[in-house]
């Protein structure tokens, strides 16, 4: 549980299923506050551990805080140092949800790093979980089936598929796209079925202390007094280069490439029109801008993806290995509704993705999901 109405409310459908529910939850915190200002002030960590206590007292239902914040600390944080050091736009989130665990029980979200979810991890040894059901406030479902008779390898387990949420708007299966079928096997996501509105209307209902609770958007660790690009500059040493146009003209300095992504507006005074990112060139420091959002240097009708991890360890399907390629749809961001596409692979790992329209502002290190109609299949890291 998170502390907010999403995790709440899926408390609240299980505590008060007609089914009887041996129930216990889990409160993760994933950030140390003492790294940032030396005290426990300042993250809303303990806010959110006290609203949890609430609702689980409102529904008898025990509940423990667990301490992540090393491992994200050194399995998500640290890495994406590197990856914005080198001017890319890594996603922290994707990665966490694979990487916080150890092996067999998955644990899943809190409100944290740049964007909106953390954490997918496994923690049989601190649970002592053998063979219980973990459930998550996610807004993504699960569809389940028995393997067929000519399914060997898988004849004697349920298949999983991981399926986008009903609300086109809260849907979280991007951030779940890169565990394996076997860690989502004993997960539930009772709300993955709901709109945001059909949530808050439970909480009301069942008279949760979180019901009216505002959404956090934000990153509790960096503050709502700076930004995300300033809270990097505390970890990242000062490394100045040039922003110059297409055609090489220097027009402004920059203090370090992470303050940037592509397609974003480069803010550079004294200019008649606005400038906007169109590349970055690590190994020369250099921000490229052009003076049109939409210009022909910010499109691309494909992409490179390496990486990629599958939800389903036989997948890509076949179709994906033909020339023609296989019809998929692909997000490359959270928020954004899936565009048709074709996906091609060269091998397991890396392939490309062919869109049907120009595609804008798209950045190496970010994420592209692939799915099947509602059906996700997995992801992986842009390259190009």
């Amino acid at each position: 549980m998170s502390g907010g109405v999403d995790s709440s409310v899926t408390a609240s459908i299980l505590a008060r299923s007609e089914k009887s529910l041996d129930l216990s939850a889990i409160f993760m915190r994933n950030w140390d506050t003492r790294d940032e200002s030396g005290t426990e002030k300042g993250c809303e960590w303990e806010k959110d551990w006290e609203d949890v206590q609430r609702v689980c007292k409102l529904l008898d239902i025990p509940c423990r805080m667990i301490d992540l914040s090393r491992e994200y600390w050194n399995r998500v944080f640290q890495p994406a140092l590197e990856v914005w050091s080198h001017g890319q736009t890594p996603n922290p989130d994707v990665s966490c949800n694979r990487q916080v665990e150890r092996p067999w029980i998955i644990l899943f979200t809190i409100q944290c790093l740049h964007c909106r979810e953390i954490k997918f991890g496994a923690l049989l040894d601190t649970l002592k979980l053998q063979d219980g059901w973990l459930a998550t406030g996610h807004y993504a479902r699960l569809e389940r089936s028995r393997a067929s008779n000519s399914d060997t390898r898988h004849s004697d387990v349920d298949r999983v598929k991981l399926l986008r949420g009903v609300d086109p708007v809260k849907d979280q299966s991007y951030w779940l796209s890169s565990v394996s079928e076997a860690q989502i096997r004993r997960a539930l996501f009772p709300i993955g079925h709901l709109s945001k509105g059909d949530v808050r209307k439970l909480a009301v209902d069942a008279g949760l202390p979180t019901a009216s609770r505002r959404e956090s958007m934000g990153i509790c660790f960096v503050g709502k007094k700076r930004s995300f690009s300033s809270f990097l500059d505390g970890y990242l040493p000062p490394n100045p280069g040039t922003i110059v146009t297409l055609d090489g003209e220097v027009i402004a300095r920059h203090q370090g490439l992470w303050h940037y992504t592509i397609g974003q507006n480069a803010r550079i005074s004294g200019r008649p029109k606005r400038m906007f990112v169109a590349a970055k060139r690590p190994e020369k420091n250099q921000l490229i801008v052009v003076d049109d959002r939409h210009h022909p240097e910010l499109a691309r009708l494909m992409i490179r993806v390496t990486g990629f991890r599958w939800i389903w360890d036989e997948h890509p399907p076949p179709e994906a290995f033909q020339a023609e390629g296989m019809p998929i749809s692909v997000k490359f961001r959270s928020v954004m509704q899936p565009i048709p596409s074709v996906l091609r692979v060269r091998d397991r790992n890396k392939g490309e993705i062919s869109f049907m329209d120009a595609q804008y502002g798209i950045s190496p290190g970010q994420t592209a999901v692939v799915y099947l109609g509602a059906w996700c299949l997995g992801s992986g890291t842009i390259v190009e």
